[in-house]
Order: C-alpha cells, then structure tokens, then sequence
C-alpha cells in the first residue's frame, strides 16, 4: 500500500530546550522527518521552542512556530492552519510524546479533526504507564522483573517489605530517569520514595527487584502498515544494569551474545512492539540478559519513538530510522522504499555492520558544585561521542580521543590514577571516567576477575582492555629508531594515537608521524555501507582505519582506500566534537549552514566531526562525511588525503578553534580570520594592548601564575576581583571574589586543576549592564546582525543570561559606543567571518569584556528572531565569495525576541543552584513578546537578581 494520499499537511512537534536526558538527537530526528515528509510534496508545520537547532531554520519546514509547547500553543496554530491532517509526535522525545497525550485528553485533535500518526495513544499510554505495561508483558508471556505499583508512601513501604532489597524505584511519565534510583537499604528507602513519587506528573512509581549486574541490550525497530518488522540495530551496554543507558558505554552491535539468545530477543522485541497498537514507525526496546549461561532475558521498557539511540544506531548502520519511520507513518511499507544508502535495494533488509561502533557520554560535573558524581538510574550526561573502528579495541580508543578532556586515549599519557584505593572506588561507585580507569587497574596489577567482580562488566570487555596493556608494555621495550613495523601497525590498528605511541617510546609525536609514513603504515578510509559491500553504496560516509599491505602478483604493494579524492576544489568544516555545556547545539547549525553555504559556492564540502546526535554528521549533509574524532592526528590524515582549498574552523565552537594554532604550522589555510587574529582576541594581553591603542575602555586586569603574584596584584586592581583561567570554555573555573582569602582559596584550586595555566584578575564592574554584539566582517566592511541586552546584571555568564534583541534599556549614546567598539574591534582583528564582542555598561560607559572572532550561541538566536540566513552569508565571505556589501540585509521583528536559559538542576539534587561567571545552562528557549508591557517580561525583569552568586 503506497501513501496515505488524503495527508496533505503534518504538524511536527519538536522537544523543546535542550535538557540533560534529552539533547540534540531530536533535532537530528526532526530535521530528517521534515525533509522526509516534503519530499512527499506534503506541507509540514513545526512547532519547537528552541532557537538553536537546524530543526527551527526557516528552510526546514513550510511554517515554523517558535512557541512555548503547550496545548494554548498548538490551539494557536491549528486555527491558523486549518488545512492540517495530522500530527507526528515521535520525533520530539518524551516531551512531544507527553504534549500530544494532553492535546488528546483535552479533545483537540478531535475537535480540529486532526490525527495521531506515527504511533497511537493507546501505545504512548502503555509504554510510560508502568503497570500497564507490566500487565501487557504478563499478558503475551515475556519475562519481566518482579515489580509492583505504588501510588502512595504506605503501598510503596508495603512493597518494599514484600520483595527485600536491593530495589529499584521508577517514577512514571519522566524523562531520563528523572527521580529513578537503586535503593540498598530502608535506611535510604524513604527519601528516595518520596522523590520518587514527587517527579512523576502521576505521583505513581514502579518498584522493581534490582537486577544488579545483568547485562544490557537495547535494539532498534521499524515496522510499517503491513506488520513487516525489522531490526536495525543491537546495541550492547558495556556497563551491566544499573546505569541510564544515556550514561552507559555502548557498543553495536552486541559482542558478548550467543546467537540463540539473540533470536530469542529478536522474537521478543517484535513480539512486544506487535502487541503495544496498531501503528507505523520506530521503536527502542530495551532487556536485560543475565550474566550466566542460562542467558535469561528480561524486558526492561520500550519507547514507541525515535530516541537517542536511534540517532546512535543511524549512524552506526547508515539506515536513517526517523526519516525512513516518518515515510512509514505516511502508509508506505518498507518494501516500497529504498535503502538510502545504497540507493538500489529495498528498505526492507537489516543492516550489517562490518565494523565496531563505540559510544561514550560526555559529562559535565565540574559545571554542578556538589553534585554526586556517580552514575545510576538517572541520566547524568550531557552529550556524547562515536567511534568507529575494525575492531572494539580501534573503536574504544577512537572515542575516548573524541572526547575532548585532556586525554589522547585509554592511558599511554602520563594521566592514569595510580592510587589503588581510589581506582578501587571509581570502579566499585561507577563514575565518569571508568572507562580509562579499568585500563589504569590493569595496569596496576589488579586481577581481571577482581575487577570483574566489581564492575561486573563481561569479562570479554575486560580482556580486550587486557591485550590493550600488554601491547603498551610490548612497545615501551623499544626506541623510536628500533621499533618493529608490526608492533607499529598492530598499536595503529587497535586504535592508539601517535601521542600515546610517542610517550610508550618517550619521544615526540612528529617523529612517530614520520616513521609512520616511511613504512606506508597510512589510515585507510572504508565506507559506512549498511551491507558489508554486498551492494554497492552511493553515499560518502567514510571511517580510517589500519590494514597490512597486500602485494599483487606482479610484486605492488599497496592498501585498499575506498574515500576517491576527486579534483574539485574542496573545503572542510571541521565539526563541534561531543555537546556539552558552553559548546552545545549552536555550533552544529552553524556547521550545517556552512557547508550548505560552501556547496552554493560551488565548493565539494567535506564534514569531520564524532557527534552522533547531530545534523552535521548525517551523511547527506556535506559531500562527504568523515566520522572521526576531532583531534589532530585524525584531521591532519584527511587534510593530506582530499587536500582542500582550506578548512573552516569559526564555525565549530572552541574545540575547532583549538586547531588553529596547529594547522596554521603545518601551513594549511584557514579559511576567514587567521590565527594570528583568533590567537589575539584570546590572548588577553595582546588584546588589551589593541584595546589601549584604539582607546577603547576595558576593566583593569593583570595575569597571575601564583597565588603570591595574585595577591600583589589584587593591591593595584580592587576587589570585587573576577578570576578566571585563560583558554577555556563556557565560563570554566571563573569566579567572582571580594577579599585576599577567597582570592587565594579559589587560585590554589585553579592552579590545582589547570597546572601551568596563567590566570586572569580583572576589576569586576559590579552593578554594570551587561551586552553582547554579533556582526559579521569582510575585512573592510562590518555589519551588526544584532545587539542583545542581558537581563540580568553583568556577573552571570552570557549563555545562562536572559538576553533581549533589540536591547530594551540601552540610551543612544550607549548603543553608539557598542556599535562604534564592535566595528572598530572587528576591524582591528582583521576578521574575515563572524565575531561576538561582551560589554559592560556602567555610568554611561561602554567598556569590553571579551571578543570572539567565531560563530557564537546567539548567532542562530539572532538568525530566527530576524528570519535572516546570517551563517550563509558570513560562510560565503570567509570563503572570499561575497563582500558584506553584496547582500541586502532586511531584518524582521516585530517587538522583541527573549533569549532564555534552561537548566537541568533536577538531575543533581544537591548542587549549588545560584548562578556565576560560570555557565550551568544546557539549553535555551526563544520568547516573542510585542512589548515590554508583557507580563513575561516584567517577571523576568522583577527576578534579575535573584540568582547572582558571587
């Protein structure tokens, strides 16, 4: 059966701001679904609040909402579009799911004669009622957890009683295991109840025997009108239960299972999404198996939605599930379409996987004072990476190099834990950074089955890290000059990094680059193909890997590369790397934007990022996409094999920025500003000296490298002082402090984790206004895409600021200086591209805080509020296309647009909440109001300065 041809309009719900628990992977969904859906020659409508994503871009759908989603909302824009059939509520996570379940109890899809497609209500209703869907279980015969309904303290005591602990407590209808916990003994059963039954809008939670230590699987479903169902993917969790899979290392596909409990689970799945409705599109299901060899397999839950490890298993397969589940909502079965990659076989296949596929979170804890660092039942990460590799070793080893957190892969740098009683306790509480732990234990000796009885990871895992080790111990009995090729080639491809093989031999990173090319030990790039090369595939999504030469019959030599170069002029637009707080969504629609703008200029656009969750890393994005870390060693391989015209590095946030520096020595272009000028904006006292020179008003500063040196110059500055390190992200380690004993207390602690970092004191402007400009540079011509006021006072990090466009309280005469600052800064750093410039305001003085010369967080703000494509432009001017002068720049708003912060203070129950020079945000939502007379305008004005921490 072809399309539903009566559906000729479909309303896309999105999933709001982003929050920890659910992050960018909607934005991917709903950016694939809307172009899924057009193709079709069907009118799609969105409704999301979020002013950063690609999915809110004015080119994604027929119309765009950036409204609160509420039902008020979705009332709004069904009377001024009549003409709409139905609504898709999958792709928006758990809020568009919950959303669309309120919309129904009210009677508004009914009364505007609207339908649910996608999934049905009675599937939604199942899967997030926890007892429901523990009666379905019963009801088809799969095993579950022995579990019980509370819906009230005196049952949940009653139940607890009966089952004995270790349990596991589960609120209803929550996100990211909001409110879910491991209870070990009475002792903490009652707080953790009474949270519990707080979280859930239904005061209902399920309390369910632990079953600690078993292993965790999850696996991808489609299924369409016709009941045909397939399994795109099996994701297995390194870590055994007891971890939010979102907080959980993850490997595709499955290692440790026999192929028989495989088919069982299989059978189970489809069982399972076969008996929750009627309804065409994806689903997650996810079990636990226990670790014996009975493999027993429980069912834990099922998402009838896309969800983050959708985004994941796309990726890892090349099968695009949200854009190939929203076709199945039309009424098209999954042998009617194509495999999107391959572009000649049927949808209707399951992919194969000829690689490995490592997934690892990013966290953020040094953001939340306070807060319990351990993982659990509740999601705590704020973003995450992929590897992809030959081999598990190869995989795991690329990810924790995408990482970013100062480390160049599991050990082999110098940064291990060597202290047995703290590696015994970071594997007994799982934290963050267990992954290189298990490396630094075995390193220490510790036996694999005591680490096994720990962790309870599968011993496979545990003996793959093994090998890992006594290859390091193998290649440290060497000199550069005497190491053997296959030692070099084996180390390469189980995935280490120049810089680790380097420290192995205690030499320098270039001179292992160098012994690497003289013996041809080359990355090689494969295909992500979807069939193992049963087909042939059309579409340029690459991964490196190491292979040994073959040689011919004829005596040549040589290693099979499936990435062909091709001689047009090329760019690449080197990526964000994982989000996290500071660096988020934001720079992943400036990425899109920039390589959709490099194509129209006739550009073969090549993408290197390692964000699985993100548009940027779909592979008909750019011409070509390179799903690789980004980290030096990596890009540099790809730069010297497509050799492009030059890269684009002001489009990625500080993580391309960092790069800069390196690929201006190795003597390739960048494209736009240099680095000598990013160089100088961060280099606060080479900027201060431009700022001197164009007499330009900054506060008074000086640089620290001692808490004696910070002391002596806290004479000269006065308090209140703001200390900061220089370099670093979103507000890192930045602290205001009012005497000489909290100055020395917060510099010993700096110096404590950033060693050898110069620090910053500036006289902090207490009481100023704070200010932030955007403008976009040719060299010669500068033109200001926005100001923006901040609501709160100067003090509180930009990004977690409520930020008005156009400025609501700024005189004449102040606007004149930013607007003269930014033109004249701009000028004098010779930006080519984009750059955002932060003012304080205080007595009618306008003075600089910092300079950006890169894309920001408000650029995409700035892009919807005014409905202009400001990247676009700013591309095509880096790449020497366009002056400013050749646009015609005609911005739209009527009234004022509101910037404002969302945090995700719920996941960490006893964090300092009060705000700083230290951004805590992990997402925003846009608000329209027509003045200043709106009553959400004069709440937020009334609340300024409630959260103003010093």
């Amino acid at each position: 059966m072809p399309k539903d041809n009566s559906i000729k309009s479909v309303l896309i719900i999105g999933s709001g701001p982003i929050v920890i628990g659910q992050a960018c992977e909607f934005d991917y969904a709903g950016s694939q679904s809307a172009r899924s859906i057009r193709e079709e020659g069907i009118e799609v409508i969105l409704i999301n609040s979020n002013p950063a994503t690609i999915m809110t871009d004015p080119s994604m759908a027929d119309h765009v909402y950036l409204l609160p989603l509420t039902t008020k909302s979705i009332i709004q824009i069904l009377k001024e579009h009549p003409q709409i059939d139905a609504v898709l509520p999958t792709m928006g996570g758990q809020t568009a799911l919950n959303l669309c379940l309120e919309a129904d109890e009210k009677g508004i899809w009914e009364d505007f004669n609207v339908r649910m497609i996608g999934v049905d209500v009675n599937a939604i209703n199942i899967t997030e009622d926890r007892e429901q869907f523990k009666q379905l279980l019963e009801k088809i015969g799969i095993p579950a957890a022995p579990a019980k309904t509370a819906t009230s303290f005196l049952k949940g005591k009653e139940i607890a009683q009966e089952f004995g602990f270790p349990l596991v407590i589960r609120p209803s209808f929550t996100l990211g295991g909001t409110g879910a916990a491991f209870v070990h003994s009475k002792e903490e059963f009652d707080e953790k109840l009474t949270y519990g039954l707080e979280m859930s809008p239904i005061h209902e939670v399920l309390i369910d025997k632990a079953l600690l230590g078993w292993k965790e699987y999850e696996l991808e479903l489609l299924r369409d009108k016709n009941d045909n169902v397939v399994i795109i993917c099996s994701i297995e969790n390194m870590d055994p239960m007891g971890i939010h899979t979102g907080d959980s290392i993850t490997v595709a596909p499955a290692m440790t299972l026999s192929d028989t409990t495989f088919q069982k689970m299989r059978d189970m799945a489809i069982l399972m999404m076969r008996s929750i409705g009627n309804f065409a599109g994806g689903c997650n299901v996810q079990f636990a198996v226990s670790p014996d060899e009975k493999e027993d397999i429980v069912a834990i839950e099922i998402n009838p939605r896309v969800s983050r490890s959708s985004a994941l298993a796309s990726k890892a397969t090349g099968y695009p599930i949200a854009k190939i589940a929203s076709k199945l909502a039309l009424g098209y079965h999954l042998d009617e379409l194509q495999n999107q990659i391959t572009k000649s076989t049927s949808a209707l296949f399951e992919p194969t996987l000829d690689y490995v596929i490592v997934k690892i979170p990013r966290w953020n804890f040094d953001k939340f004072e306070g807060a319990d660092r351990t993982l659990g039942l509740q999601m705590k990460s704020v973003g995450e990476v992929m590897g992809i590799g030959r081999s598990f070793q190869e995989a795991l080893h690329k990810a924790t190099q995408s990482l970013e957190i100062k480390r160049n892969g599991l050990g082999a740098d110098g940064k291990g834990y060597k202290n047995y009683e703290q590696i015994i306790e970071k594997l007994t509480y799982a934290s963050w950074d267990r992954v290189f732990v298990i490396y630094d234990a075995i390193a220490m000796g510790i036996p694999l089955s005591r680490i096994h009885e720990i962790t309870k990871i599968d011993m496979w895992f545990l003996k793959q890290y093994e090998e890992l080790y006594l290859l390091e111990r193998e290649i440290t009995n060497y000199k550069i000059d005497t190491l053997p090729k296959e030692l070099l080639l084996e180390a390469k491809q189980k995935g280490y990094g120049d810089r680790q093989i380097a420290h192995m031999l205690s030499c320098l990173e270039s001179q292992v680059y160098k012994l690497r090319d003289e013996m041809n030990i080359k990355r090689v790039y494969k295909l992500v193909d979807t069939c193992a090369a049963e087909f042939k595939a059309k579409t340029p999504y690459y991964y490196s890997t190491f292979e040994a030469e073959i040689q011919t019959a004829n005596g040549e030599r040589y290693v099979h590369n499936e990435s062909i170069v091709t001689d047009r002029k090329k760019v690449v637009v080197l990526g964000s790397g994982p989000n996290r707080i500071g660096q988020g969504i934001e720079f992943d629609y400036s990425c899109v934007h920039g390589v959709l703008a490099a194509k129209e200029c006739g550009y073969e656009t090549i993408m290197i990022n390692c964000n699985p969750e993100t548009v940027s890393t779909d592979f008909d994005t750019a011409d070509k996409l390179y799903f690789e870390p980004v980290f030096w060693e990596h890009i540099y391989d790809i730069i010297r094999h497509e050799k492009p015209e030059g890269v684009i590095v002001q489009l990625g946030g500080q993580t391309a920025l960092k790069l800069a520096e390196k690929l201006s020595k190795y003597g390739i272009k960048i494209l736009g500003t240099s680095f000598d000028a990013l160089d100088l904006a961060e280099d606060r006292g080479r900027f201060s000296e431009l700022l001197t020179e164009l007499n330009i008003p900054f506060p008074k500063f000086g640089i620290a490298e001692s808490a004696d040196e910070a002391s002596k110059l806290a004479d000269s500055l006065d308090f209140p002082l703001l200390v900061r390190p220089s370099y670093v992200l979103g507000g890192q380690g930045m602290k205001i402090v009012i005497n000489k004993q909290e100055l020395e207390e917060h510099v010993i602690d700096l110096l404590k984790s950033i060693p050898g970092n110069k620090l910053l004191l500036d006289h902090y402007l207490d009481g100023a206004i704070e200010a932030e400009a955007d403008a976009i540079c040719d060299g010669e011509n500068v033109y200001i895409i926005g100001i923006m006021e901040h609501i709160e006072p100067c003090g509180i990090h930009s990004g977690d600021s409520n930020a008005t466009l156009p400025p609501f309280n700024l005189g004449e005469f102040v606007m004149q200086q930013i607007k003269d600052h930014t033109k004249k800064i701009a000028l004098a750093l010779r930006t080519v591209g984009l750059i955002n410039i932060q003012f304080a305001i205080k007595d009618d003085t306008v003075y600089i805080i910092e300079a950006n010369p890169r894309a920001s967080r408000t650029v995409p703000f700035i892009a919807k509020a005014y409905g202009e494509p400001y990247v676009n432009y700013a591309t095509k001017v880096m790449l020497g296309e366009n002056k400013v002068t050749d646009f015609t720049f005609n911005p739209q708003l009527k009234g004022y647009a509101i910037k404002q912060p969302v945090f995700s203070f719920s996941k960490f129950k006893d964090v300092n909440k009060a705000l700083g020079p230290e951004m805590k945000s992990t997402g925003e939502s846009i608000l329209f109001i027509d003045d200043l007379k709106d009553d959400q305008f004069y709440e937020l004005y009334s609340r300024r300065k409630m959260y103003l921490s010093k």
